[in-house]
């Protein structure tokens, strides 16, 4: 469990106590979500941890996934100290939210991690070094409303790092990127200015990239469990099972997560509109606002793609997270349609069961 934290280590803000004034009654007090199991929470506070379950309108069947607590998130609670434990009243609002569509066939909002500062995008340096994977990452990132930094892992296992960041950033020509080496400790020193205290940063990246391994630096101690990499392909393999927000000694926090095997964009116009600037730019140069960059004469983004100035590997990837986030968008329609009509159907009944009741005289 984890001790006491000052508040303002763990990014307690003026504008969120009043927030928390304007809710809160009497006895009641401000945690931060450190983990979250099923049906269950651990909770940090100035006055230690707690173990916490929902109560009121937080657990009401209706209230959607994403109007529940995630990893980060402020509560309003009521501790119970004689048993460690306590209730969660009420979310106080997000600053950020980092979001994804649930994993399988759901059209739902899944929060990630909540009140993040900066988002550390990882991607190791070896052969899983994926410039279409970092692109959807900053997608999210800039979604997110945190500020994205990509970190580029296990620099000590190739010998052209130089190659490597220059290949990123043509894809993030705006963001910065840091190599580390998880072994040796360079490069970890520019990673420290972004965990002053009350900041928090949240790590995102595919398994086995070294977020346990980093997150281990960073505290200075094996707070996270850590594997080799699998010598037959090159690949990390999995540790960390669930989100965790750790209090560092420098005063920072930081959230870890477990690898994603499926990330799917929620939402995220405005947040391709950022990772896909050059994108965006040549297209604001159409002859037509509806451009589909297509057959359509004037089309900016097709001159760019004969000038150079424009990859196709590049517009490929940004038509194939258009073509997801419109193919979310009639899956979402289509679900509030049956939502409604259903209601409909509900409420037809419930007249005409209301009419039968009444007597005839």
């Amino acid at each position: 469990m984890i001790t006491a934290v000052p508040l303002d280590h763990l990014g307690w803000t003026e504008e969120l106590q009043k927030k928390f004034s304007a809710t809160a009654s009497a006895g009641m007090l401000p945690a931060r979500v450190a983990a979250q199991h099923r049906g269950s929470y651990i909770l940090v506070t100035e006055h230690g941890s707690f173990s916490a379950s929902l109560t009121g309108h937080l657990r009401r069947d209706e209230t959607p996934a994403s109007g529940r607590p995630a990893v980060g998130d402020w509560v309003v609670a009521s501790p119970i100290p004689e048993e460690q434990k306590a209730l969660i009243h009420d979310l106080l609002p997000r600053t950020t939210a980092i979001s994804r569509k649930v994993a399988g066939l759901g059209t739902d909002e899944q929060v990630l991690a909540a009140n993040v500062d900066t988002l550390f995008l990882l991607s190791s340096l070896n052969s899983e070094l994926n410039p279409r994977r970092i692109e959807r990452y900053l997608t999210m990132a800039w979604d997110s409303g945190a500020a994205p930094v990509i970190v580029l892992t296990k620099s000590d296992l190739i010998e052209d790092v130089r190659s490597a960041i220059l290949e990123v950033q043509a894809i993030a020509p705006a963001v910065p990127i840091h190599p580390v080496s998880n072994l040796s400790g360079e490069g970890f020193e520019k990673l420290a200015a972004y965990l002053s205290p009350g900041r928090t940063v949240a790590l995102l990246g595919s398994s086995g990239v070294g977020k346990s391994s980093l997150v281990n630096r960073l505290a200075g101690e094996d707070r996270q469990k850590v594997k080799e990499i699998r010598e037959d392909d090159d690949r990390g393999r999995h540790t960390t099972t669930h989100r965790e927000l750790i209090p560092l000694p420098c005063g920072g926090l930081v959230i870890d997560t477990p690898g994603l095997r499926e990330l799917q964009l929620w939402e995220s116009q405005e947040g391709i509109d950022h990772a896909f600037s050059d994108v965006a730019e040549l297209a604001a140069g159409c002859r037509f606002t509806d451009c589909a960059h297509d057959s359509e004469p004037g089309c900016e983004v097709k001159a760019g793609l004969r000038d150079g100035r424009l990859r196709a590997d590049r517009l490929e990837s940004y038509r194939k997270l258009q073509r997801e986030l419109r193919y979310l968008k009639r899956k979402q329609d289509h679900r509030a349609a049956a939502q409604e009509t259903r209601k409909i159907k509900r409420l037809s009944r419930q007249i005409k069961e209301q009419r039968s009741d009444v007597p005839y005289y």
